[in-house]
């Protein structure tokens, strides 16, 4: 059976996937919900924006006639692997994770656990400090009730309008980030606290390995909780699920 895949993208990892489907010589569409305006070039054609919700999806994947799903977004956007584990399910077709497993804090690490984001919010209710705020900027505006701090913001695209905290710094930047340039970022602003959501990876993992080197603390808000799906944790897995995967339908 001749594949036809969905990725739905917004990771590192999302990336190398296509870039393997495109050299095997597969077909597939990588779709971005568009939360970021320059998302990186694909081999394969894109799509940006939502389906509307699960029946969207499914309908998305009955007219294009996709054969398999790969769920490549970020740890966090759970709504939208919600709708994929309910589309796949109306449509009868296989979907796999590729996702990354959580960090674990380490030896020297200081770890302050957060159920989300309002969790870090109600942690920084505290006298002024440095912050490192490393959330994404869709999330910003809840950081305003704690306007006490200075905030260092690292965001893919520039804002597009004045900030909801009175004391920033904003770098405009894209990982994979290296820990000696975090390392060099975190002095220059003498951050004294990192607030990170656990996304696991490589690609982000210099500001915590950073923060445990400069023995700074983080408030660390835990992943969401999605409903058990196949998971898989290289694009190199998602390639062997698919040679296997021609007969095994379902979730």
């Amino acid at each position: 059976m001749a594949h036809n895949l969905l990725i739905l993208a917004g990771t590192t990892e999302a990336t190398a996937l296509g870039r393997l489907v495109h050299d095997r010589g597969l077909t597939g569409t990588v779709s971005f919900a568009g939360r970021v305006d320059r998302p990186i070039r694909q081999p394969l054609p894109q799509r940006i924006g939502g389906f509307g919700g699960p029946q969207g999806l499914a309908e998305y994947i009955r007219v294009n006639h996709i054969t398999h799903v790969i769920d490549a977004t970020h740890p966090f956007a759970v709504q939208m692997s919600m709708n994929a584990i309910k589309a796949c399910k109306m449509t009868n077709v296989p979907l796999v994770a590729l996702t990354r497993a959580p960090w674990i804090a380490e030896p020297g690490d200081s770890w302050t656990h957060v159920p989300d984001i309002a969790g870090a919010v109600a942690a920084l209710n505290r006298p002024a400090q440095r912050v490192m705020l490393a959330v994404g900027r869709m999330h910003l505006a809840e950081f305003a009730p704690n306007p006490q701090h200075f905030y260092l913001l690292r965001l893919v695209d520039p804002p597009k309008s004045a900030l909801p905290l009175p004391d920033t710094h904003v770098i405009v930047d894209r990982g994979p980030f290296s820990i000696e340039n975090d390392l060099a970022l975190m002095r220059a602003h003498k951050i004294d606290l990192v607030v990170s959501k656990n996304a696991g990876g490589t690609g982000a993992y210099a500001k915590i390995a950073a923060a445990r080197a400069l023995n700074v603390p983080v408030i660390m808000i835990d992943r969401p909780a999605v409903p058990d799906r196949h998971a898989l944790f290289t694009p190199k897995a998602v390639l062997d699920w698919l040679d296997h995967s021609g007969t095994d339908r379902g979730v």
